[in-house]
């Protein structure tokens, strides 16, 4: 069956949930306490899909990753930003799924004409820093002390991806609905599954 990344559905909330919890569960790499429902889950990527991308990564018909894009800010001249993060299920770590992941959505964020992605990264976390440096993030700045989990107060660290010149007045982003049919999307999805073909 194989390795594929596709458009997650609303189906994949389950799953993705299982990958997540986790991560919230014992680790500070979430901020937060408490998992959300599958029901829950399925709201936050209804909430985004139709704007900005849901990406799931499957081995042998199994969800074992995702990866996402999100507003970088509410207020309207950031619209040009994204946050983006990933997930692999702790069966799938150490594959190359993350950094599979990450370029088919970076690939689907440029297309769509978004300008900056950022990421924020709880630290210390190598892992986490190897993968988005791999893709072209570059460290911005640290957070110390920003957030408390698990008895410790922890430090954030974000990084930048420049993804396409900010020179004079950008285009309207493209919302990924209008987009994820389409040829160039696939394209897109294609950049990342190549890298597990190898």
């Amino acid at each position: 069956m194989g390795t594929r990344i596709r458009f997650a559905e609303p189906g994949d909330a389950a799953a993705i949930l299982a990958i997540y919890a986790p991560y919230v569960e014992s680790t500070a790499i979430s901020f937060e306490l408490e998992p959300p429902s599958v029901e829950e889950m399925a709201a936050r990527m209804a909430k985004i899909s139709s704007q900005y991308p849901w990406l799931v990564c499957e081995v042998d018909s199994r969800v074992a990753g995702y990866v996402y894009a999100c507003p970088h800010r509410e207020r309207a001249a950031y619209r040009w930003s994204v946050d983006v993060t990933v997930y692999v299920d702790a069966a799938y770590r150490r594959r190359g799924i993350g950094r599979a992941l990450y370029t088919s959505l970076l690939a689907l964020v440029e297309l769509q004409g978004y300008a900056k992605a950022f990421a924020g990264i709880t630290l210390p976390n190598p892992g986490s820093v190897g993968v988005h440096e791999a893709v072209g993030f570059v460290p911005l700045a640290v957070y110390p002390k920003v957030g408390y989990k698990l008895g410790h107060w922890r430090d954030v660290g974000w990084w930048q991806l420049d993804l396409r010149n900010v020179a004079g007045e950008p285009a309207e982003p493209t919302p990924i609905g209008e987009l994820c049919r389409t040829p160039a999307a696939a394209a897109a999805i294609a950049t990342g599954e190549k890298l597990l073909e190898s």
